[in-house]
């Protein structure tokens, strides 16, 4: 979920504990995704030192892992991408489905097909994925991709894509009628031709593209649930739309590596993030719902019954818990959206 920009390493902490730390923590994240709060409070509370690395994407968090020897104890991977992890071996499997405050967890995030039992990974944040209107700009119906795949005049110029492959891929083949994970000839020669012509009219394929929509000089964009709000906050014009086509929803996940250096640490980072208390401090911060009961009960204002952050009766049963395609389907999608990036 979630645009960035890849930063420093980043070291939080209090200067008094650093010295007296009985150990270290390295944590390698989404950009602009952690709380300060909640690190701060993990850190005095377990005297312990912790890193923050930022990524920018889920494939940059990947290859990173993949080389060994990374120093970094956790990492907090989007579902479609853990099936992964696992089987490839890189994960400690530190079965936090049974940890104290498993019991936390609420029901749909509790036993989820990408890891099953939670023998690996502990829910970050959930997201959906949909469009962002600046309504004063478009006044119709924003619960379609046809607003960025076959958009208004009033839009046009005005639009910007976050570049995530699936994410584009999915609304395209949504809207041309197909299922996720096609392998349709038809269909996806359908899909590209309507994405090469949908891009004539965008004015942009970047993740800062969607803070631009605070200023006005992007009026809708490919978005997330928490981003979208974040954008509220900053424009009270800007609404968000779930495409009635079939939209996705997911959520990024706490792993630890199974090369990892402070396991212990790690594995009580994962505990630690299961109470509601805590949870919450990552919701109000990066404005994203949390995965843990009762969690609710210490968000802010500002994110308490957000319409981004819930799902209407009448639109569950179009999302779909966004999963990674066979490798084979996943290359004819990538050279579909090569083709869009030309």
């Amino acid at each position: 979920m979630k645009f960035t920009v890849t930063s420093t390493a980043l070291i939080l902490g209090l200067s008094t504990t650093v010295a007296l730390a009985e150990g270290n923590l390295n944590i390698y994240n989404w950009g602009e995704y952690t709380s300060p709060e909640l690190i701060d409070k993990f850190s005095k509370t377990y005297n312990v030192h912790v890193t923050l690395t930022d990524f920018d994407s889920n494939d940059t968090a990947l290859a990173k892992v993949r080389q060994g020897s990374s120093g970094f104890d956790v990492v907090v991977p989007s579902q479609s991408f853990i099936p992964t992890y696992i089987q490839e071996g890189l994960l400690a499997e530190t079965n936090p489905g049974q940890m104290e405050n498993a019991k936390n967890l609420e029901e749909r995030w509790r036993d989820p097909a990408f890891d099953p039992g939670r023998k690996y990974s502990v829910p970050w944040l959930w997201y959906t994925s949909g469009i962002s209107v600046n309504t004063s700009v478009f006044k119709g119906d924003i619960n379609s991709w046809k607003v960025i795949l076959d958009p208004p005049d009033e839009l046009k110029g005005k639009i910007n894509i976050v570049p995530e492959m699936n994410d584009i891929m999915f609304a395209a083949i949504k809207f041309e009628g197909g299922t996720w994970c096609t392998s349709d000839k038809a269909l996806l020669t359908k899909v590209r031709d309507r994405l090469l012509e949908a891009k004539k009219s965008w004015l942009s394929i970047d993740y800062a593209g969607i803070q631009r929509m605070a200023t006005g000089d992007v009026s809708a964009s490919l978005d997330w649930s928490g981003s979208a709000l974040k954008r509220r906050t900053e424009n009270h014009n800007i609404a968000y739309g779930l495409p009635r086509e079939g939209f996705t929803y997911g959520s990024d996940n706490v792993v630890v590596l199974k090369d990892a250096p402070n396991l212990e640490n790690a594995k009580l980072f994962q505990n630690f993030i299961m109470a509601p208390e805590n949870a919450a401090l990552n919701s109000v911060y990066a404005k994203y719902g949390a995965a843990i009961i009762g969690a609710d009960k210490y968000y802010t204002d500002d994110i308490k019954n957000a319409p981004e952050l819930t799902i209407p009766d009448d639109m569950k049963s179009k999302g779909e818990l966004l999963t990674l395609c066979d490798p084979k389907i996943t290359q004819l999608y990538a050279r579909i959206w090569q083709d869009v990036q030309k």
